[in-house]
């Protein structure tokens, strides 16, 4: 039994042995099935993409449990318990995210939204230095009161199988996969001040990354522009790499400086590198700050070089001009040291405020204008209304200076304010998207435009890396091919994090699909009106289970903590 009948909405449904599972343009297809059922599910007719860089091919995929079972032309349909009809569909590996923020959002929202429907299958997430684990005794009530108040989230976790057992409760949408962050483990071992570590204190932290990464975490992340980890000196860090690389994990950095001082921050990471034979990876690689934007053939050059010298080393990239993080990053890295409480002392402290404030003021003219950053998100709902401002127009409305409106809403929101400032070049980022070497990363977390989740106006990037990347760099601006883009998507990053048998389509491997419509797919996510779905994404499957099917979430939760393998 082989027909077609024209629906608008998608159905799926038994009829006399026949499952309605797929369509093709505003065609349903219904195909015959028999009692002789040896696949849970087949794709059908869709240009499928192996995940290796290779041209698509049209060939049938046949799902087993929680695999791929068999691939071939033609794979006899009345062997299928449900089909999806993939004609005119791209069919991929489902995206593996390589640098996602993603923690406890999976706790409040298992159904991952605004990730899932862009296709990723698998985070990659305690970027930056930062993981929800472990939790120091100084900052556990205050990192409690905030979850309970933003999210309702009781913090009843303190390290990182606690954590993997409260995501694995519920169950979640996609695979998650997490580094530790060093700046978290600093804070637990020597504090949040600048000062070095004793012999005893770096022994005791070497001990935690390795317990860590025996208990699932796939290596260490920084984040040296932010306080506690940024106090680390180069030593340190190429110590605990050592142990990270005995263990075969990954050193992800958000590197010491990406603007003036970016090609120091470049060599640093190689240096660590080199002297410790750690795994490389330079997280949302880019040249900020409009002074800067010429050093892009130097940046471009070191990392070809540390590459052509046997440097394990690949960088991320996330397809927008804009970054974003805490609008503290502005001010001063002692100012921020210690806790939140600190950082609020100095800010209001006034034999420090002339220095404070020069900082600042050569920030500003480091971007040009404080018109370039907006504010992107505030804890208290007395100043919800700055959310989607620049910080130029919102000191007006307020009737101050820029430096002293900073400062007051800072020490206002106790330094929860989020912001995106617009720094960076369209023709570099085409560059870096384009080079062998960069895969791709969100930056971003999961969220969604309904519950508590739904919060400020976060970066687009939340919403739409993926189908920007396939949409506008693959089909509007070819600066790659289609191939090209799911490899950076899938394969890379699979084999850079370890993940088995994930980021390919291929017999034994793990059924993390995503199929899409090539002509069609984008993203909708704006600066004004971020909380978006991408059009597109038609279907994505998780270990072999249907998650958005017709763009719709099954509500299905068959993801699963994905923990490093220790050989």
């Amino acid at each position: 039994m082989n027909k077609k009948i024209s629906r608008r909405k998608f159905l799926e449904t038994s009829l006399k042995g026949a499952v309605l599972i797929g369509f093709s343009g505003s065609n349903l297809l219904i195909q015959g099935c028999s009692t002789n059922k040896e696949y849970d599910l087949l794709i059908k007719n869709g240009i499928v993409y192996d995940g290796l860089g290779n041209p698509g091919k049209n060939v049938d995929i046949a799902i087993k449990g929680e695999t791929i079972f068999k691939i071939g032309r033609s794979l006899d349909p009345n062997k299928a318990k449900k089909i999806i009809e993939a004609e005119g569909f791209a069919v991929a590996p489902g995206f593996i995210d390589a640098h996602s923020h993603t923690d406890v959002e999976l706790i409040v929202n298992p159904k991952a939204e605004s990730k899932i429907r862009q296709g990723v299958t698998t985070e990659i997430s305690g970027n930056c230095g930062y993981s929800p684990f472990p939790i120091p005794d100084a900052t556990f009530e205050e990192q409690k009161e905030y979850l309970k108040k933003e999210y309702d989230l009781e913090l009843n976790w303190r390290d990182i199988s606690g954590f993997f057992k409260r995501l694995e409760e519920k169950g979640i949408a996609l695979n998650y996969a997490t580094l530790l962050g060093q700046g978290s483990l600093r804070g637990e071992v020597v504090g949040f001040n600048d000062r070095p570590p004793t012999k005893e204190e770096l022994e005791k932290m070497k001990k935690l990354v390795e317990e860590n990464m025996k208990l699932g975490a796939l290596g260490i992340s920084t984040g040296l522009e932010y306080a506690p980890g940024s106090f680390a000196k180069t030593d340190e860090i190429i110590d605990l790499c050592k142990t990270v690389s005995k263990l075969n994990g990954v050193y992800a950095t958000h590197m010491r400086d990406e603007g003036d001082h970016l090609l120091e921050a470049i060599d640093e990471a190689i240096e660590i590198a080199k002297k410790s034979g750690v795994s490389l990876q330079i997280s949302h690689f880019k040249v900020a700050y409009p002074r800067n934007w010429s050093k892009i053939d130097s940046a471009i050059k070191r990392i070809d070089e540390a590459k052509s010298r046997g440097i394990d080393l690949m960088a991320d990239r996330y397809p927008y001009i804009a970054g974003s993080t805490g609008l503290s990053l502005y001010f001063p890295l002692w100012a921020r040291q210690g806790t939140t409480e600190e950082f609020i002392a100095r800010l209001k402290d006034p034999s420090l405020d002339q220095k404070i404030r020069s900082y600042v003021k050569e920030q500003e003219r480091k971007l040009g204008s404080w018109e370039k950053v907006l504010i992107c998100s505030v804890f208290t709902e007395k100043n919800k209304h700055l959310e989607g401002k620049n910080i130029l127009e919102a000191a007006k409305e307020a009737g101050k200076d820029p430096y002293d409106f900073m400062r007051d809403l800072i020490i206002e929101e106790k330094n929860r304010v989020g912001m995106i400032t617009f720094m960076m070049n369209e023709d570099n980022l085409k560059r870096i998207l384009s080079h062998p070497l960069v895969t791709i990363g969100s930056d971003g977390n999961a969220v969604a435009p309904y519950g508590k989740l739904n919060k400020g106006k976060p970066h687009p990037r939340y919403y739409g890396t993926f189908p920007r990347i396939l949409g506008k760099y693959v089909r509007e601006e070819k600066i790659i091919t289609l191939s090209e883009a799911i490899k950076k998507m899938t394969s890379l990053n699979a084999k850079k994090f370890g993940l088995k048998k994930r980021g390919q389509i291929k017999e034994g491997f793990f059924a993390d699909i995503v199929i899409f419509n090539p002509e069609k797919v984008i993203d909708l996510a704006t600066w004004e009106n971020p909380h978006q779905y991408p059009e597109g994404i038609e279907y994505v499957i998780v270990n072999g289970q249907v998650v958005i099917r017709e763009k719709e979430h099954t509500g299905t939760l068959p993801g699963k903590v994905l923990k490093k393998e220790i050989v």
